[in-house]
């Protein structure tokens, strides 16, 4: 069995053009999660439900992937910046992921997230770097190996993820992912891509 990936809405960046000269007080920033859906089994997962312009811009997609919100089995948060958990309450009979634990109504379990399965095609492993908690879902199709995660903001890196006060702990985290020898990586603000002699380490 594997997993089925399914493209919500393809996030940005505050380095997106539109940003220029926004100083992110008197005029906002503007930032987007990229939101995707997996499906294995019974399990549909929904990885980072962030930000966006408009909550249809997860939804739509959803229903037009045949669910509703009730439906979706689990949450996961790749790091706890809002850019990327702001629309968790989407859902709200999942179970949610990080890399501590896993929380349902007032429930919480604590367990490592590396090497957690949360389907028999779908894992997660640690990735530290972007933030020291972060994580990456793991999920293995019929394309290849998709790997969903932060280490990059998009296709271009940055080489050095700005937020970041650990560039190493990151590069090590790069690694790690591209030592699972990923066919597309959907990153955290752009479109997925497929990994080359190009994608920064």
């Amino acid at each position: 069995m594997t997993a089925e990936f399914t493209l919500l809405t393809s996030g940005y960046d505050v380095r997106d053009p539109r940003n220029a000269g926004r100083d992110g007080f008197e005029r906002p920033w503007q930032v987007a999660s990229t939101v995707s859906l997996l499906r294995d089994g019974d399990r549909a997962v929904v990885v980072d439900p962030g930000m966006v312009d408009d909550r249809k811009l997860i939804l739509d997609p959803l229903a037009g992937a045949g669910l509703s919100p009730e439906e979706i089995t689990d949450v996961v948060f790749s790091h706890h910046h809002p850019d990327h958990t702001l629309n968790a309450a989407l859902f709200p009979n999942a179970r949610a992921h990080d890399v501590w634990a896993i929380y349902r109504g007032d429930l919480w379990y604590d367990r490592p997230a590396e090497g957690y399965q949360l389907s028999p095609s779908i894992r997660l492993i640690e990735t530290p770097g972007h933030t020291p908690q972060d994580i990456t879902t793991v999920a293995k199709t019929d394309e290849g190996t998709i790997v969903f995660t932060h280490a990059w903001w998009s296709a271009t890196g940055p080489a050095e993820d700005p937020t970041s006060t650990d560039n190493e702990t990151l590069r090590a985290s790069r690694r790690k992912i591209l030592d699972l020898e990923p066919a597309l990586i959907v990153p955290g603000h752009g479109k997925a891509f497929t990994p080359d002699e190009d994608t920064p380490v």
